[in-house]
């Protein structure tokens, strides 16, 4: 995955969030302060939770704007931090690793198949969530091609 995509100043481990609202602001915030998107986007994040939730199974939830939201993004980029101690995304779901993901026209389409392709082995979501370095995580997204 392209370095500007995804990199070190975009994980963030072992961090603690109290509900859905936090961890969606939290991973939202990554974005904005690496100049992906406007601070508007975290808004349609959040909007885009009411509608129905980005919970995937697994631990793992992958916040992303409205339709609308799409002339908040600067570039594509996405986010991760994991949350070993988990966050409650609402009905039953515990969330230990939430990517958010920011797309600039379709591009958010590959970035979303990559996505699929690490979080489909329950293998690497562990690893995600017991990783000790930013690395680790990027070397997981660089795997796949």
């Amino acid at each position: 995955m392209e370095n500007q995509i995804l990199n070190e100043q975009n994980i963030q481990l072992d961090v603690k969030l109290n509900g859905k609202e936090e961890a969606v602001r939290h991973v939202g915030g990554i974005l904005v302060d690496n100049g992906y998107v406007e601070k508007e986007y975290v808004e349609k994040m959040l909007e885009r939770e009411e509608v129905t939730s980005t919970y995937m199974g697994n631990y793992v939830a992958i916040p992303h704007g409205t339709e609308d939201s799409k002339d908040t993004v600067t570039k594509t980029g996405i986010s991760i931090v994991t949350i070993p101690d988990g966050v409650d995304f609402g009905s039953g779901n515990t969330v230990k690793v939430l990517i958010g993901i920011a797309g600039k026209g379709d591009e958010h389409l590959e970035v979303l198949s990559k996505i699929a392709i690490v979080c489909a082995e329950e293998e690497n979501i562990e690893k995600m969530i017991s990783a000790d370095s930013s690395e680790e995580i990027l070397a997981l997204f660089n795997e796949v091609e």
